[in-house]
């Protein structure tokens, strides 16, 4: 604790060191964080001198510029409401409201913890062991945490980042495994013998052959399959986005992918817009039908190991090993770097295989003389 006085000077006429209307010189004496202290700080204003000293006091040591007292609500608030100012995907916002909004500060009021002062790395610690996360979520969430802390830094509300102090998750990567011809002919098979329930009766099954060829010869991910809007298939090409430069993307797609989508129902004018999405709603909810309704799909096709997002591998393994380079694959798949591409799909490159074949030969040395003789 710390404590200012007044140190009268001989001409002064008062003696009390809690004096504040004379203009002699204020000292403080006390410990902070284990240290002792006794000495000028060099003010005569009691005002002043009393703000220095708070200011000591919320950082925690003698000599340093206070960070303001944020509370973790408002430090959540601010850094949601800019995530939403930079037009981030609402299921990207969705998540860190789940993170934030509902996991961290609900753990930290049944904690008790008011300040983002009080969020230690030990007790950071001790709230990851809360995550029921499997690996790669828990690895992405640990991410996102240690951006929050990194943001309330740049905002001086802390000093230090306490995540850092904490191992991430450590996360096996698991090979890609596209689907076999045989599987994807397997899964589009089975639509023929889906449940006919439902809105749209038999044409439920063509709703879901479409969905799975577009799923297999365009790349997209389920969530931009089950929103994808009519407008953007144009004479047999699919624009799939547009760069930041603003040139778009298109990928070609196979007449019979084209003939299943311009198939796809449109009754009772449920879905004018869209191929498979009746734009009411939240785009996750259909996400979440489409996702069960695959699910479903591979059980009839006894396709072990099925999920939408095998379509995708399966899209770009099948580039890879056409000889596509990595870079195009990359761009039709939208990913903002090259690295995110190779870091799943190196291993199917077709052209850096044959350049690694192709620098081991050029290694062999000259066939010996009594090599050729043996042979004759």
């Amino acid at each position: 604790m710390l404590t200012i006085f007044r140190r009268h000077s001989r001409t002064c006429p008062h003696t009390s060191r809690t004096y504040r209307r004379c203009s002699c010189h204020i000292h403080v004496e006390g410990s902070l964080g284990g240290e002792p202290i006794r000495k000028a700080l060099d003010l005569t204003s009691w005002t002043a001198a009393v703000k220095l000293v708070r200011k000591w006091e919320e950082a925690g040591r003698i000599g340093a510029e206070s960070q303001v007292v944020a509370g973790i609500e408002m430090a959540v608030a601010k850094y949601l409401d800019g995530k939403r100012n930079k037009k981030l995907a609402e299921s990207t916002i969705y998540k860190l409201r789940n993170i934030f909004e509902k996991q961290l500060l609900g753990w930290a009021k049944d904690k008790g913890y008011r300040y983002l002062r009080e969020l230690t790395p030990e007790r950071l610690s001790d709230w990851q062991t809360t995550w029921k996360d499997a690996p790669l979520a828990a690895s992405k969430k640990y991410q996102r945490v240690v951006g929050f802390f990194y943001f309330c830094i740049r905002m001086k509300w802390i000093e230090e980042n306490p995540m850092k102090a904490i191992d991430a998750p450590k996360v096996k990567q698991s090979p890609t495994l596209p689907f076999e011809q045989a599987e994807v002919n397997a899964v589009i098979s089975a639509c023929d013998r889906f449940s006919i329930k439902g809105i749209y009766g038999e044409d439920n099954r063509n709703r879901l052959r479409a969905m799975v060829l577009l799923l297999r010869y365009s790349g997209l991910r389920i969530r931009d399959a089950a929103t994808l809007r009519r407008e953007r298939l144009r004479d047999g090409k699919l624009l799939l986005y547009m760069q930041k430069t603003g040139v778009p993307v298109f990928v070609p797609l196979p007449p019979f992918v084209v003939a299943a989508l311009d198939e796809t129902p449109n009754v009772q004018n449920v879905h004018p817009s869209y191929f498979f999405w009746s734009g009411n709603g939240l785009p996750k909810t259909t996400v979440a039908d489409w996702q069960r309704s695959l699910r479903k799909l591979f059980e009839i096709a006894n396709v072990s190991g099925g999920h939408a997002h095998r379509f995708r591998d399966t899209f770009a393994v099948e580039l890879l090993l056409a000889g596509v380079p990595i870079d195009q694959v990359s761009i039709l798949l939208g990913h903002s770097s090259v690295k995110i591409t190779e870091k799943s799909y190196a291993p199917w490159v077709k052209a850096r295989q044959e350049q690694l074949e192709a620098a081991v030969m050029k290694a062999w040395p000259a066939e010996p003389a009594n090599l050729r003789l043996v042979a004759s």
